[in-house]
């Protein structure tokens, strides 16, 4: 920006985006001082660069406001966790299931934890049941990402929305 350009001669492009020729850096100083703005440079690898006269304060405004308005868009993609137990009654189930299908209706992914404890261990294939009727339960709304992986006492597995 204006000082700061080192390389000349560089192109010059006019605030109206008419084309003011390839200029040295004291020549497009002059024309953007005569014009109270300032000298830009756009396309640093360009050969010759390239520099607009522009206002930068507002330019810089502008990015901002964009920034804030592209962010104010976007979804963020959770991962919210429910936590089922092998030996989980069908009123829990159904509680808990409810709730991970609000989570993905809200485009969130959703980790479907089975908790053993002690001779737990011993019945895993009981644990995978309960969360193979939770994939079935919401396969209407979700796919599986992760398929059930037994990691220490927790067998778990993601869903995300379809």
């Amino acid at each position: 920006m204006n000082r700061q350009i080192r390389i000349s001669p560089i192109r010059v492009i006019a605030p109206d985006g008419a084309q003011l020729g390839v200029l040295t850096v004291e020549e497009a100083l002059a024309a953007a001082q005569e014009r109270g703005l300032d000298l830009v440079e756009v396309a640093p690898l360009a050969r010759p660069p390239v520099a607009k006269i522009m206002d930068y304060g507002k330019f810089k405004f502008e990015q901002a406001k964009a920034a804030r308005a592209a962010k104010k868009k976007q979804h963020v993609i959770h991962l919210k966790e429910v936590k089922y137990r092998p030996g989980i009654d069908d009123h829990d189930f159904a509680f808990k299931t409810r709730h991970a299908r609000e989570f993905l209706q809200d485009g969130n992914k959703v980790k479907v934890t089975m908790m053993y404890r002690g001779r737990q261990m011993a019945h895993i294939d009981l644990g995978r049941e309960v969360l193979d009727r939770v994939a079935n339960e919401l396969k209407d709304i979700a796919k599986i990402e992760q398929d059930p992986k037994l990691e220490g006492r927790n067998m778990s597995m993601v869903l995300a929305p379809k």
